[in-house]
């Protein structure tokens, strides 16, 4: 400060000190304003590396490479356990969901051996080719040459579908000794099979692969139109759109058994997604939710509902009061809490969390993401124990881990401001531990809800491609179709082939052999029409 500065202040104490708290205060406001700067930056440069990790990123929230993993090791071992770290829990996938829950698709090297048993199921035509009958005698010495054996090779082919017309004629008695006599003559007319659609122009199989392509294969119905024209049979998509709604209608007395079931399983994975519904002026913003079942009512079933409110799974859940696998959707709170419900929580989503947040705080994310890794790595290890052994292990193991985690994620939470990005990450698991800690108490339930997940990419794609539901009704026909087509999908049943046979026998199946249709039971030969 210079000397014109000093002789402006005023001498008197009082006055000094009113200048004192006056600039102290206007620091602190500077101090504040930048702080709350810095925060938007933090927040907007998350949301960036989210919306480019979605676009760019990785499909997995792991570690970038073993690089990482070394360094980690390097700066954290000592801080996390006394002893060292052994590789084995360290593995490259660490952070992978377990592969039990995952569909496995295995990739083969080199030129396939197209006569080898894997291929008996496909019918061969054989086709002999012989030489011109000018080229048989030898050029030498003109004699007809002797054939001393043959050479194959194979060849895949495909023959387009094609549509076919089938003509049922009922044949028609009469007897003619009572119509000579004046008499009733009785007239009979032979039965034929009972049709999916009374009257209706589409056999099984067409109404079958139409279901198939829309649910299964994500084409919309307008493709189906252009594909079926080519071959020879124009169908336009609203009589499409009527055909899925009549096999919704066939099969719903079905679909009601597999939630019968469903609702008797020790645990149930539940997940969310937007289900765009046509409403005047916009869509609107409607739900589809998917209800996985436990290996002993193994069915995946979807629901519609006209919003994202609690009603809708508290009307699906009603009478349920096991366990429920799900994320941190506010809604499970008050079911939870009125039914009596156990709410299991998911890692994947507390781990999901940090990978969004790693480049804003790397030390803070890097260690979590490391004890989160460990806990998948166990659950790795203990992929094929049973439910018991696996609570053993759990409680052996991954308890301490969860415990460390939790010490951590109270000392993190104390270093960093309130509205921090890898603040809400620690908030979210704080808030969530209750639920996230379930799975220490029960060998059979999973640590993340991964599966639900994947399953509900079928209604994304759908949704992508076909952009919305016409109304509610359009919205239940959906429910009702995905859910045998991924309960196929989970069997490893050819949805085309279940369909067909289901359409073909169940209008004629009486109630009490309902539950020979469900996938599970109609995958096994002895039930096989």
């Amino acid at each position: 400060m210079d000397d014109a500065a000093v002789q402006s202040l005023p001498d008197d104490p009082h006055l000094l000190k009113m200048l004192l708290i006056q600039r102290h205060q206007r620091i602190a406001e500077l101090e504040r304003a930048n702080a709350e700067a810095e925060l938007e930056q933090l927040r907007l440069k998350q949301q960036l590396m989210v919306a480019l990790k979605k676009l760019y990123g990785p499909r997995g929230d792991r570690l970038a490479d073993e690089g990482d993993v070394a360094q980690l090791l390097l700066e954290f071992a000592t801080a996390l356990e006394a002893r060292p770290v052994e590789a084995a829990d360290l593995p490259p996938d660490a952070g992978e969901a377990d592969p039990q829950t995952v569909r496995q698709v295995k990739r083969r090297k080199g030129r396939r051996d197209l006569s080898s048993d894997e291929f008996d199921h496909l019918p061969v035509i054989v086709k002999r080719h012989d030489l011109k009958d000018e080229d048989k005698p030898c050029p030498c010495c003109n004699q007809p040459r002797e054939k001393i054996g043959e050479e194959s090779s194979w060849q895949i082919e495909y023959i387009p579908g094609y549509f076919q017309r089938i003509e049922h004629v009922r044949l028609k008695y009469v007897c003619r000794q009572c119509e000579q006599n004046a008499l009733n003559p009785n007239i009979v007319l032979a039965d034929k099979p009972v049709q999916p659609i009374e009257k209706g122009m589409a056999g099984p199989g067409l109404l079958a692969y139409v279901v198939t392509a829309k649910f299964a294969d994500y084409l919309p119905l307008y493709r189906l139109e252009n594909i079926f024209a080519r071959n020879g049979f124009e169908i336009d998509r609203v009589t499409q759109c009527i055909w899925c709604r009549d096999v919704a209608d066939i099969t719903r007395p079905l679909y009601d058994r597999m939630v019968q079931r469903l609702l008797a399983s020790h645990f149930i994975h539940t997940d969310d997604t937007v289900m765009p519904m046509l409403a005047p002026g916009k869509t609107k913003q409607a739900r589809m939710w998917i209800y996985l079942g436990d290996p002993a009512n193994p069915y995946n079933i979807f629901d519609f509902t006209l919003s994202r409110s609690r009603d809708g799974p508290a009307e699906f859940l009603k009478g349920y009061r096991h366990t429920i696998v799900a994320d941190a959707y506010g809604g499970y709170d008050g079911i939870c809490l009125q039914t009596g419900i156990t709410q299991a929580g998911c890692w994947a989503h507390a781990r999901r969390k940090f990978v969004d947040t790693r480049e804003l705080s790397p030390k803070i994310a890097d260690e979590a993401l490391l004890r989160i890794g460990k806990l998948f790595a166990l659950e790795q290890q203990a992929k094929d124990l049973t439910p018991q052994d696996r609570l053993e292990l759990r409680q052996s193991q991954s308890k301490s881990i969860v415990t460390g985690l939790h010490g951590k994620l109270l000392e993190w939470k104390q270093t960093l401001l309130p509205k921090h990005p890898v603040a809400g990450a620690i908030n979210y698991c704080l808030n969530q531990w209750n639920p996230l800690t379930v799975f220490l108490g029960d060998g059979a339930i999973a640590i993340h809800n991964n599966l639900a997940e994947q399953e509900m990419k079928r209604i994304a794609l759908n949704r992508k491609n076909s952009l919305f539901v016409g109304n509610e009704r359009g919205g239940q026909t959906a429910a009702i179709l995905s859910t045998f087509t991924s309960t196929c999908r989970r069997h490893g049943i050819d949805p085309q082939i279940y369909f067909t046979q289901l359409l073909t026998n169940l209008p004629t199946t009486p109630l009490s052999q309902l539950d020979r249709w469900l996938p599970d039971q109609w995958k096994k030969p002895a039930t096989h029409l």
